[in-house]
């Protein structure tokens, strides 16, 4: 079972409301998302472009402006090394597109996720070398790639990283010292030397931040730059970083110019995925969007989608994205077998056991390792590797998904000297080690890992108790504010203790969805609306109050039984009529 907690940041609610202009409800909200300052929470309630940080405040990114706007005056050939995942995609689209309004010589590359791995290589620095590319920058990659970055020194190449994860550190002594590639301009917000004032952009933030940087340098309209963030914001959302700060002004204001873009691939992709005359929001773009751009680096070649955005041409938008469509529904195909056999796999064996799951299973495709990774974490609340075979006979590879409690990257740096290559951050990894370091894999994590039996029960925080009586089209308006919602930012959760429940129906086709219909403590009634397991809550009901009194409840006959729920207000609309309703996220 999970355990429930309510947050509890103190805060002067009274004067945050005066200062900022908003109600106490909003500004406890607020604090409980560890918003600290009046500029952060203004920027937070009123997001706009003016409240962008300074790109210069990065570090290096002097240097890399200065690099690029040499080697565009010299007519050099710069090539993007990008990745084949959703942010790097976009990371590609934000330089390149940002590059050529300004004349430059670019072109990009991706690496094949199964043939080369993730992050620029020897290959393509010597494919560079062969083509006479002059500059090489790198996006949502690079920071670790030191071994291909010194060849390209080496072989003439200038190399700026613009990059957005952990840096690689060796520790001595209990110090850590961090380490950077030997390129000639490293452009990554956590570095420990950066002086910038937000850390969290994901790579196509970086990307962003650096064509803003060589637009101010030119004096360009920024107006041009902020055209990008269509792009941008969908990285920021599929990378799933903290949507704070920096990064919900992108999505914001990215999200506004999705929803009447011009571009004639992300067009096509909409209507691929039956989003057409819908309103584009965080979910359509983290689990509709986002995986169809992302089944192509995982099944096919990350290009396709590169060149959907790219393309004037509306037949090519069109096939491109109804391909991308299909790729993602082979992969959703893919990752319901490859969960269940890793399930199966825990579930007869002592794996089960372990704190920190380790799941070899080789008819998992490499690509989807880290979604069934994530799939299985959920599940059993405990970090989650699932590794599956290379093409090298003796070597195996595979993804990492942790739980808030385990910082992954640093449990994983811990077993370095078993891997073949590692990277990451705190909440997800990515791997490779020889069969042989498997079992030795497995048995250091689980007898270093610092996990308590507490730390392995689901938590569930909900922003304070607010009676269903509270509950108001107003407030539920004020809550707009807060939009859009995603990592950092989630949506409001309330709670409520010893509801009674007049009445329970069963709606949708596949009659999956549970509707409650709540007594609020003054006798008012409020519809509850449920979308979990239902089969679970009626055995769970049954076994508390009998199989008479679920009967009673489904009867609308007067009933004993009492629910204290965490939910979310929402308005329904329904033939011209607004009501209001909740969404029941947990019960107990």
């Amino acid at each position: 079972m999970e355990k429930w907690f309510v947050k509890n940041i103190k805060a002067d609610l009274d004067l945050l409301s005066k200062q900022i202009g908003v109600n106490k409800l909003l500004c406890k909200l607020m604090v409980n998302r560890k918003l600290k300052g009046l500029n952060q929470m203004d920027s937070f309630i009123n997001p706009s472009l003016d409240k962008l940080h300074n790109p210069f405040l990065m570090a290096d990114m002097d240097l890399g402006v200065k690099i690029i706007l040499n080697s565009i005056n010299n007519n050099e050939k710069i090539r993007i090394s990008g990745d084949y995942d959703q942010d790097g995609n976009s990371a590609i689209l934000t330089l390149y597109n940002g590059l050529s309004k300004i004349n430059a010589n670019v072109d990009y590359v991706i690496p094949h996720r199964i043939k080369d791995g993730y992050g620029i290589n020897e290959r393509i620095v010597r494919e560079a070398k062969e083509d006479n590319v002059d500059l090489i920058i790198t996006c949502d990659n690079g920071i670790a790639a030191f071994e291909p970055i010194k060849l390209a020194k080496e072989l003439g190449i200038k190399v700026i990283v613009t990059d957005h994860h952990d840096l690689s550190y060796i520790e001595a002594n209990g110090e850590k010292k961090y380490l950077l590639p030997e390129a000639d301009a490293v452009i990554n917000p956590k570095r420990w030397d950066c002086k910038y004032p937000f850390d969290e952009l994901c790579g196509a933030g970086v990307a962003f931040k650096l064509i803003q940087g060589i637009y101010m340098e030119k004096n360009i309209d920024m107006e041009e730059a902020y055209k990008l963030l269509e792009f941008v914001a969908m990285g920021t959302v599929c990378d799933v970083v903290d949507l704070i700060d920096e990064n919900r002004i992108i999505v914001k204001e990215g999200l506004e110019r999705i929803n009447n873009t011009t571009n004639i691939g992300l067009k096509a992709l909409i209507k691929a995925t039956g989003l057409e005359n819908k309103t584009i929001n965080t979910y359509s773009l983290g689990f509709i969007l986002g995986p169809c751009i992302n089944a192509s680096g995982r099944l096919d070649n990350a290009e396709i989608a590169v060149e959907l955005f790219l393309t004037k041409d509306y037949n090519k938008a069109e096939i491109y994205a109804n391909k991308l469509h299909s790729l993602n529904e082979e992969r959703k195909h893919m990752t319901e077998n490859g969960f269940n056999k890793v399930v199966d796999k825990i579930q007869r064996s002592n794996i089960k056991e372990d704190h920190v799951l380790v799941v070899y299973e080789p008819s998992v495709h490499e690509s989807i390792a880290g979604i069934i990774a994530g799939r299985v974490k959920d599940r059993y609340y405990r970090p989650t590797f699932v590794l599956t075979k290379s093409k090298d006979e003796n070597k195996i590879k595979g993804s990492g998904r942790s739980i808030e409690e385990y910082n992954m990257f640093e449990e994983v740096t811990k077993t370095k000297d078993l891997l073949l290559a590692f990277g990451g951050h705190p909440m997800a990894a990515g791997l490779s080690l020889s069969i042989d370091n498997l079992e030795d894999f497995r048995k250091r994590l689980n007898e270093e890992s610092r996990l308590t039996k507490d730390d392995l029960v689901p938590k569930v925080y909900m922003d304070m108790h607010l009676p269903l009586d509270y509950i108001s089209f107003s407030l539920v308006e004020d809550l707009k504010l807060l939009e859009p919602y995603g990592k950092g930012n989630p949506r409001p959760l309330f709670g409520e203790k010893n509801i009674k429940i007049k009445k329970a129906f069963l709606l949708g086709n596949n009659q999956n969805v549970l509707k409650l219909i709540l007594f609020t403590k003054s006798g008012r009634t409020i519809d509850g609306i449920y979308f979990g397991d239902i089969d679970e809550f009626e055995r769970r009901i049954s076994n508390k109050f009998g199989i008479e009194e679920l009967d009673k409840l489904y009867k609308g006959v007067e009933n004993k039984i009492q629910l204290d729920i965490v939910y979310t207000p929402n308005i329904n609309e329904y033939m011209g009529k607004r009501s209001l309703q909740v969404y029941i996220q947990n019960y107990r």
